[in-house]
């Protein structure tokens, strides 16, 4: 039996930069909506799941709310999640911090780690 080929979630380039990104991924044997942000070279994840009311954090598929200073903002009630950590810094959900998803980034392209 072979050991089946990673697939990218995408290409680092093709990411905006200081941008957010939806992608889909199967996580756990469960496909789920995620949400990248290429900061440079680095991207970072999450699942795209707001942990005040478990609401996707978009405002239509894919596209998301960032603050001027730069946090990513919740379309439903206004939390602002900081794009280091995923940490809330305002809102209904102050202190959470939204579910990390460890990528790796190889060949220019962008996968989930591990």
């Amino acid at each position: 039996m072979s050991t089946p080929v990673p697939t990218a979630l995408a290409v680092l380039e093709a990411l905006p930069d200081q941008g957010f990104h939806a992608v889909a991924a199967v996580i756990d044997g469960d496909a789920e909506p995620l949400v990248l942000y290429r900061d440079g070279q680095q991207v970072r994840a999450w699942l795209n799941v707001c942990p005040h009311a478990g609401r996707a954090l978009d405002w239509a598929p894919g596209q998301f709310l960032k603050s001027r200073d730069g946090h990513l903002v919740c379309a439903v009630h206004g939390a602002s999640f900081e794009t280091v950590n995923g940490e809330c810094v305002a809102g209904p959900c102050r202190g959470d911090t939204l579910r990390a998803v460890p990528l790796r980034i190889a060949d220019g392209k962008v996968y989930l780690a591990g």
